[in-house]
């Protein structure tokens, strides 16, 4: 796990030196606190920077930027290629030589000569983004793994385009500009997170999710996507013809376990110590208990609680599992006091804001995994989002079945009119009312049900905190590239949703709605929230996160499985718990799903509640912005007052004011 960057000059201007690379590879030491290093080309129309936390083949000649012998290829890389030594051997049968004696570096070089990028990509199984400059044909390839895992962003501005592993590196070039994209802002408001290709930052991009982007000599980008999460890649047909229900259920579990068994025992592949990050839910468990079945010493655990609000521990049911499994188990308590110490490190560390706070546990856990020497982490996100874990899509499967589609088949204008009425009656002391409203409204435009299953501000929300509708955006750049950005231009989050599935109704028609809720989950809230949260956090702390659930394998092999066996009998989870069983105990297994959060409602009626409120509506962003203050006041008031709930928007706006503190007003 280590950090990228480069640049490459497409218009003859400036020549590159390696000042500008030590600055971009330095604002990014703590993705690699072990090394860092810079190649620009003879020419100085291309350079690319490395920052390296080594965590496989520790030696000085597993260094980045690396090349082939003639020096021909080169590469900037992030990541981790579990099955590089089978690439290895392939490669070396075919007559290429080594200089490493096994970095998954530098079989990227090698597979890139032999098989080109396509080839190359579709062989190779782990997370990374990484860069690959092909000097011979004067073009850059940029790449992110399928599922998002690992994040790049990208800029082309000033005759340079310019790509790292982290915001802040490409705004170390004062040649960047820095200012607010406001499409971004207000889909943030929606998702929690700027939808990808689009970022916080006007004109500062992120690749989305499985996809190459190949850049020329002369700037011009071509971007493609090479894999999705979507059914037809993982279970034959064939396989399952004629088999009775007690057999299917079998076939089901059977794969889900040797998958995941297989995720998990490659993922233990480090020459550098390793551990769970363990909350006594079924996901973190399963990782502790296929792994502890695979070494000869005590998996290493980590867990995080509250020390002020303990209704939120899962301390006792981690405690349970380490000492089922005989872990080596770590635990650290935090309080508000650690939480307000910390919040200027997490908005400089998030780049653009991550309105999620579990960022606030999962840093101090992460920590503690530092701190007791250990490198590398599992942790289970993924899961989940596959097996229908979220007590929010149950309540969306049935609210589909009971309502929406009777509902969708009405005529328009009796939707319309339905949509108007709640709308009128509508007032922010109506939360419940709040949602019918937004709901008819989806209805009566042809939208989408589901937007995800973390969704802050809702239409009617935005209708009252901004001052005016945020419609418009243009991003040539993207447009050129090929980058879909459907529906994002829309003031309405719910077009760019049904935008996304639009298309994917039409490559893959008469799909079951978990189904299609799981694909919206992957492409937008599982790879640039949930993800960039565990890169940006964990790694913050000079940590990797590696994620079994989230093996290509198993995720093409659950799109596959329908929706009617992943909720049977309307339990969550169904076929997890079934694979997981006689693994982990039954306490755990059907235990009630707490989540892993933080007790951010309690923290915003103390201390921290006043100390937000100041920040939030002294912002340029509200005070002559682009919010209602006075609505915003009001919602502090009876958030603090305890009439009602606001901590999620409370704590979004604060996100989002904090980062445009630091990284826009300085």
């Amino acid at each position: 796990m280590c950090g990228i960057a480069g640049l490459l000059n497409f218009t003859g201007g400036r020549p590159l030196d390696g000042d500008i690379l030590r600055a971009m590879g330095d604002s990014m030491a703590h993705r690699g606190p072990d090394g860092d290093g810079q190649w620009v080309s003879k020419d100085r129309r291309i350079g690319l920077a490395h920052r390296r936390l080594s965590i496989v083949d520790l030696s000085n000649s597993a260094a980045q930027p690396m090349s082939d012998m003639d020096e021909t290829v080169w590469v900037t890389f992030n990541g981790e290629i579990y099955n590089h030594l089978v690439l290895r051997g392939e490669l070396k049968k075919a007559g290429h030589r080594f200089r490493t004696d096994h970095s998954d570096t530098e079989v990227l070089v090698h597979g890139y000569k032999e098989w080109g990028i396509e080839g190359l990509i579709s062989r190779l199984d782990g997370m990374f983004a990484f860069a690959i400059w092909d000097d011979a044909n004067k073009r850059l390839f940029l790449v992110r793994d399928r599922i998002g895992i690992k994040p790049v962003y990208f800029t082309r501005a000033g005759g340079y385009f310019r790509f790292a592993s982290e915001i802040k590196a490409i705004l170390t070039d004062a040649e960047v500009p820095r200012a607010v994209e406001p499409s971004a802002l207000n889909h943030y408001l929606s998702f929690m997170v700027a939808p990808a290709p689009l970022t916080m930052f006007k004109d500062i991009f992120k690749l989305p999710a499985g996809h190459i982007m190949e850049i020329g000599s002369s700037g011009v980008l071509s971007a493609r996507r090479y894999w999705d999460a979507v059914p037809g890649n993982g279970i034959d047909a064939a396989e399952t013809k004629g088999l009775s229900d007690a057999a299917l259920e079998d076939f089901y579990t059977t794969g889900i376990r040797d998958r995941l068994e297989g995720g998990i025992e490659k993922r233990m592949m480090s020459d550098v110590p390793f551990g769970v990050f363990l909350s006594g839910g079924i996901d973190s468990s399963a990782n502790v208990a296929m792994m502890s079945q695979m070494m000869d010493r005590p998996v290493d655990t980590f867990t995080v609680g509250f020390k002020d609000h303990t209704h939120l521990n899962e301390l006792e049911y981690a405690d349970r599992v380490a000492k089922k499994f005989n872990t080596n188990h770590h635990e650290v308590l935090i309080d508000e006091g650690d939480m307000l110490g910390y919040l200027g490190d997490l908005v400089h560390h998030q780049d653009e804001p991550l309105a999620d706070w579990v960022c606030v546990p999962l840093y101090f856990v992460s920590k503690l995994a530092k701190d007791s020497g250990v490198i590398v982490v599992q942790v289970g996100e993924g899961s989940d989002e596959q097996f229908s874990g979220y007590n929010s899509y149950a309540m969306y499967l049935q609210l589909h079945r009971q309502f929406w589609r009777a509902f969708k088949a009405l005529p328009g204008p009796a939707r319309q009119a339905a949509a108007f009425m709640a709308n009128t009656m509508t007032c922010p002391h109506t939360p419940r009312l709040d949602r019918i409203a937004d709901i008819l409204g989806r209805g009566a435009k042809n939208q989408e049900l589901f937007w995800g299953a973390a969704h802050a501000y809702w239409n009617v929300h935005k209708d009252r905190v901004l001052r005016h509708p945020i419609n418009g955006g243009s991003w040539p750049v993207l447009e050129e590239a090929g980058l879909d950005t459907g529906g994002l231009e829309d003031g309405d989050s719910g077009a760019a949703v049904s935008a996304m599935m639009a298309a994917f109704d039409s490559a893959h028609p008469g799909q079951d709605e978990l189904t299609r809720m799981i694909h919206n989950e992957f492409r937008v809230r599982l790879a640039e929230l949930l993800l960039m949260r565990v890169d940006k956090i964990t790694m913050s702390t000079s940590v990797e996160g590696r994620v079994p659930f989230l093996d290509h394998a198993l995720v093409d092999f659950t799109m596959d499985i329908p929706q009617a066996w992943k909720v049977k009998g309307g339990e969550p989870k169904y076929l997890l718990k079934k694979a997981l069983s006689g693994i982990l105990p039954d306490d755990i297994l059907y235990r009630p799903k707490m989540g892993f959060g933080a007790p951010m409602a309690e923290w915003l009626r103390g201390d921290f509640g006043r100390q937000a409120k100041s920040a939030v509506l002294g912002s340029p962003l509200v005070k002559d912005g682009y919010f209602d203050r006075d609505h915003i006041s009001r919602r502090f008031k009876s958030h603090h007052d305890g009439r009602q709930d606001n901590a999620l928007h409370l704590w979004l706006l604060f996100n989002l004011t904090a980062w445009h503190d630091h990284w826009i007003e300085g």
